[in-house]
């Protein structure tokens, strides 16, 4: 099976390769955002193996077919940018990892909460300095606040076993409640009152048609002045516009953001040499009291490793005709 591996970094080939066990399987590596424009490559290619910021509409998975692909395999759990629907039509089974390592993404979640409260990025670029002043970083105790989580499945649960263990209050909004976020004390709300209420709001839900622009102007206004908003779920649930309103009226009074709805003409590459034209992300960058990292929180040894074995062991099965707990198109009707 020979598999054509997109959006390919040298950390995607250091643990692919680490991690593939079958003889007849021939990983590729392309440094290319998969689209229509480049699917010519994916000729005599049994396999498609993409992330996140890959197109897998409509039209690039017809092209795919027609050159003789036969399944799509993500190494991430969001599938937003999959049209299922035309997937299963075209019988190209889909394939995920719907699970790696939690923790990892929680853990970011985690940083961003402490680096924007406790202001460490300023702290150890004044120290670098011979800076020693105080002024400027005052924080807060995390101890009793009040955290709400939008999203209690695996990653939810992980961030909320941490902020657990610092003291805080839990909220949570979820269709389907979890009772693991029971047991830890939390407690389920309306999403009106979990803005209303939660000092930290932190976002661990899919990016779909009903939550797209979850997070907009209307929602912001129902928050508490200066409430802290952390993204590490998917750029689109936020509306960017209205973020930046947020922080003008200072309703926000802190963001932190791993994610970005223009993100894939940005993240997993260095622009540092180039005039960056998105100027909502540049305008983002001027406040003090934003922190934005480029889509890292998965980016864990103990992650990556077991994304590798997940997306080798979900294509090993298809090709060997077996029934891979991990397919998406299986449930759609």
């Amino acid at each position: 099976m020979r598999i054509a591996v997109f959006s390919a970094q040298p950390y995607d080939q250091r643990f692919l390769d680490q991690e593939n066990h079958h003889p007849d399987c021939e990983l590729v590596y392309f440094n290319l955002l998969l689209n229509e424009t480049n699917v010519e490559v994916c000729k005599q290619f049994d396999a498609v193996c993409a992330f996140v910021n890959d197109d897998l509409s409509a039209p690039v998975l017809k092209k795919l077919k027609a050159r003789g692909v036969r399944y799509i395999a993500l190494r991430c759990a969001g599938f937003n940018n999959v049209d299922l629907l035309a997937a299963k039509t075209l019988n190209l089974p889909v394939v995920r990892v719907p699970a790696y390592s939690p923790e990892a993404v929680a853990e970011h979640t985690l940083a961003l909460i402490l680096g924007l409260n406790r202001k460490t990025h300023k702290a150890f670029n004044r120290v670098r300095e011979q800076n020693f002043s105080l002024n400027g970083l005052l924080g807060f105790n995390l101890h009793g606040r009040t955290v709400g989580l939008v999203g209690t499945g695996q990653i939810g649960i992980a961030t909320a076993r941490i902020l657990k263990g610092f003291g805080c209050r839990l909220l949570a909004c979820d269709p389907y409640e979890n009772d693991d976020f029971i047991e830890l004390g939390g407690e389920y709300v309306s999403l009106n009152r979990l803005y209303q209420e939660a000092d930290i709001i932190t976002l661990h839900c899919p990016l779909t048609e009903q939550s797209q622009h979850l997070i907009d102007e209307e929602a912001i206004s129902h928050m508490k002045d200066g409430v802290m908003l952390i993204n590490t779920s998917r750029g689109g649930l936020v509306d960017t516009q209205a973020l930046v309103a947020g922080l003008k009226t200072r309703r926000i009074g802190a963001l932190g953001l791993d994610v970005y709805e223009q993100e894939s003409e940005l993240f997993f590459h260095d622009h540092s040499g180039e005039i960056i034209d998105d100027e909502l992300f540049q305008r983002l960058l001027t406040f003090p009291n934003v922190m934005i990292t480029g889509h890292q929180g998965f980016f864990t040894e103990d992650a990556l490793t077991q994304i590798a074995r997940t997306t080798l062991d979900n294509l090993y099965a298809l090709a060997d005709g077996q029934n891979c707990v991990n397919e998406l198109t299986q449930s759609i009707t």
